[in-house]
């Protein structure tokens, strides 16, 4: 790893090739990480490989242009993580955070090739956020992307045309038919036009259904109308359902999903983590008619962005505020969107649409009960109050006083299709699709069917992506 940065010159935009209806060695269905790492792998292995990618250029990637860092194993420093995390202590963490869902075979399997994904990254032109540089939290878990998810993405696209990988944007993949163990035939959507394809081999690439409205309201009812999609809006799982439709096994729950507490005032898609909201120990949080409702001091870990998102999901329209006052303000971390403001609390309440009397009432009470630390072990905490609030409850009574709306932001789905530990689709019938192979957050579930622990979705595209692709040129060289 001496090369800590590669020389990038931008390339200079052609158009593109006529499109080729002569079905590829493999198929790769998706634009993001896991898309790009199975593509290059396998068109390395000497394979002919398509990339068909559903969004147009600019929106290329999927969730992968909104991340940031990754999770992997290193049993001694690197340029880009201090000191060490076995391979043991990443399973361990992995299978607490998901409630010991996450398949061992596989989980052992990722969290040991986690390990390459540095050298493969820098190799492959992928910069990386040296820890030298002292511009980030020390970090023994995660790595970091410099420039980000775009930049991963930017580079590898450079790298994959480089290598002779055809791409293909604006491509749809529907319609997949499996017969006797294999997928026989699906049809390519492009250019207002349809065909039908029958690649030797497909990997599918293509995310959850974050983005499915119809899915999510089967599953959720009326509270997924107050969802907002944090990422991509072509994240729709048609290819999933059609898949569970032919008898692949399912993996995971099609109810659950990660929901992080967001920006109300967000897109409705591909807002990305900076419409997170973070500041909750710093106020108090109420729902639309300006009642508590839980203890913001509970959890002051990153986990209480999911616990948020979580709870507001339950709650009247999906909506919540945060209230802070000028203190509180002073101390939440930068946002997004700024915070509703007002010198008092009647004239807030009135901004939000709420009632000025309960939300009056709603502070005075948290007020009362507030309490200072009696020694240095202790917190600001509150007596007597239902919900309440642990740590961190100062007093709101220093104006302006400040707001922000939330609900909650969906990630990702956790229902996704089985694999096995060559990345090949199960069937639920027993068995597996012989050339159908699977990476990214469409298999994801087999690692994790719920919680999460930061970095581990780029993680899962990045190595199952080259697994995939490994495996899809060996099936295509037997």
């Amino acid at each position: 790893m001496s090369n800590l940065f590669v020389h990038f010159r931008p390339r200079r935009r052609r158009s593109p090739p006529p499109v080729s209806r002569s079905a590829p060695d493999v198929l790769v269905i998706g634009g993001g990480a896991a898309a790009l790492c199975a593509a290059i792998t396998a068109r390395r292995a000497g394979c002919s490989v398509l990339l068909a990618e559903q969004a147009p250029e600019p929106l290329r990637g999927g969730n992968t242009r909104h991340s940031r860092n990754l999770r992997l194993s290193h049993d001694a420093p690197t340029p880009f993580t201090h000191g060490v995390y076995p391979a043991t202590e990443f399973w361990s963490e992995l299978a607490r955070a998901t409630e010991g869902t996450a398949d061992p075979a596989l989980g052992h399997l990722f969290v040991a090739r986690s390990a390459e994904i540095t050298d493969w990254l820098i190799e492959a032109g992928v910069p990386l956020q040296p820890i030298a540089g002292g511009v980030l939290p020390e970090s023994r878990r995660t790595a970091f992307l410099l420039g980000g998810g775009k930049t991963l993405l930017n580079r590898l696209y450079a790298l994959a045309e480089r290598l002779g990988v055809e791409i293909r944007y604006g491509c749809e993949i529907r319609d997949p038919v499996i017969e006797d163990g294999r997928l026989a035939t699906l049809t390519v959507r492009l250019d207002g036009t349809s065909y039908p394809s029958t690649p030797r081999t497909t990997i599918a690439c293509c995310g959850g259904a974050q983005a499915n409205r119809a899915w999510l309201r089967r599953h959720w009812g009326v509270a997924a109308d107050g969802f907002i999609n944090r990422g991509t809006p072509f994240a729709s799982g048609e290819l999933l359902e059609s898949l569970l439709r032919q008898g692949v096994q399912p993996v995971g729950d099609p109810r659950a999903a990660y929901l992080v507490a967001v920006d109300a005032r967000s897109p409705a898609d591909d807002g990305g983590i900076a419409t997170r909201v973070r500041c909750m120990p710093e106020g108090i949080v109420v729902d639309a008619h300006g009642r508590r409702r839980h203890d913001e001091g509970g959890d002051t870990a990153s986990t209480r962005y999911a616990l948020w998102g979580q709870r507001l999901a339950e709650w009247p329209d999906q909506t919540g505020y945060l209230i802070l006052d000028a203190r509180g303000l002073r101390a939440a971390p930068p946002a997004l969107y700024p915070p509703i403001l007002a010198d008092s609390l009647d004239a807030l309440a009135d901004r939000l649409g709420i009632g000025s009397a309960t939300l009056r009432a709603t502070v005075a009470d948290y007020n009362a009960a507030v309490r200072a630390p009696t020694d240095e072990r202790d917190d600001w905490h509150t007596v007597g109050l239902e919900p309440p609030k642990s740590r961190h409850a100062h007093p709101l009574i220093e104006p302006p006083f400040g707001a922000y709306p939330m609900r909650p932001g969906i990630t990702f789905t956790y229902q996704g299709l089985a694999v096995d530990e060559r990345a090949r689709v199960r069937l639920a019938a027993g068995g597996v699709v012989e050339n159908l192979f699977a990476a990214g957050m469409i298999m994801a579930p087999n690692l994790m069917a719920r919680g999460y622990v930061s970095g581990l979705a780029l993680s899962i595209g990045l190595v199952f992506g080259r697994l995939a692709g490994e495996e899809a040129a060996r099936h295509v060289r037997a």
